[in-house]
């Protein structure tokens, strides 16, 4: 796919250009048309459709984010920003944002034995995932983001870049976000390293922040997702022949929970425009936008839950879908509320230098 030029540096202005526009509105159509409640419930309790995800492949997003040389789109990490936005607001069953962000990474690492990986994902095949923590010298398991779906994964190891490649995809371990996770143990697969040092570190620490940024983009889109369908309900239902949207003590939570999510989405945004065009520059804006994304979804989900009453606590309201991924997103990546530290620890960097 064609993507836009590097724009002049803005930095008042975060504006999408008219190429960025019609990303958005592609793929917005596209998740609205492949990805309805009733497909969404149908992918449970693996959630993943294997359907959906090589129609997903066709339109080129999984490998958007890959160098034109290495067969990919050449797209910006703010163009992945707004294709995960309207992945989130439709909470589409695929591993998305893991095969993009390995997918890049893989590129960066080793150009040369990437080729194959990035083949057999445009066509909907086996992609690599990551590991979204070192891991531990002693070999022990961690949860791997769509370790279910894929017998590859990509992790820091003992200071080496290493790419596991098992045969097999792990057994899926149940969760409320109905997220494909798996355990995964060092010692599984085929070994190669892609790199070591500070390299393998650098590379490593970049990849777990890109997936950051496309997961808060993703989870702002989930808020409106939620949001939405809370405000569907809400203008059909009446009480004292009155729509319930019309009561202040539902409209102002609407409001309030979108003025969250609109500024999480903003936020995203403009982390994802200094990731691509200033990457040195401004890194505290990628935890700042994942902690704040966590917060305004978990409210979106909140606000549209209760404003369904009686109902929206059922399993027949498809904004229970919204609200178990909002929960279960949040936390693939550990607690939270440790990017808060990580944002101290980058405001301070700033100031000493």
């Amino acid at each position: 796919m064609q993507t836009a030029r590097r724009p002049e540096l803005r930095r008042n202005d975060y504006t999408l250009s008219e190429e960025q526009q019609d990303v958005e509105a592609v793929f917005a159509e596209f998740f609205l048309r492949e990805s309805p409640g009733s497909r969404v419930r149908d992918a449970e309790p693996l959630g993943y459709d294997e359907k959906l995800w090589r129609s997903l492949a066709q339109t080129g997003a999984v490998t958007m984010g890959i160098p034109e040389a290495l067969g990919g789109g050449g797209a910006s990490v703010l163009d992945l920003a707004l294709v995960a936005g309207a992945f989130g607001r439709h909470v589409a069953p695929v591993p998305l944002i893991e095969a993009a962000v390995a997918l890049r990474l893989l590129a960066r690492a080793a150009p040369d034995a990437a080729g194959p990986w990035i083949e057999g994902a445009a066509g909907g095949g086996r992609f690599p995932t990551l590991a979204l923590r070192p891991a531990d010298s002693g070999g022990a398991a961690q949860l791997v983001p769509a370790g279910a779906v894929t017998g590859a994964v990509i992790a820091l190891a003992g200071g080496e870049l290493v790419l596991h490649d098992a045969a097999e995809p792990r057994p899926p371990v149940g969760n409320q976000g109905r997220a494909p996770i798996a355990w995964w143990r060092p010692s599984s697969g085929d070994r190669v390293v892609l790199a070591d040092g500070d390299r393998a570190r650098e590379l490593y620490d970049g990849a777990v922040r890109e997936w950051k940024l496309l997961t808060a983009a993703a989870l702002a889109g989930l808020g409106e997702g939620a949001l939405a369908l809370g405000l569907d309900f809400v203008k059909d239902r009446t009480a004292f022949d009155t729509p319930i949207g019309a009561f202040q003590a539902i409209s102002h939570a609407l409001a309030d929970a979108h003025t969250a999510v609109v500024g999480a989405r903003n936020l995203a945004r403009k982390a994802a425009w200094y990731a691509a065009y200033e990457p040195g520059d401004r890194r505290e804006l990628v935890p700042m936008a994942f902690a704040y994304a966590v917060q305004a979804a978990t409210k979106a989900v909140t606000v549209a839950t209760h404003v369904q009453g009686g109902f929206g606590f059922t399993v027949e309201s498809d904004v229970q879908l919204y609200f178990r991924r909002a929960k279960g997103w949040s936390v693939l990546a550990g607690d939270p509320r440790a990017e808060l530290s990580a944002i101290g620890d980058l405001l301070a960097d700033r100031v000493r230098s």
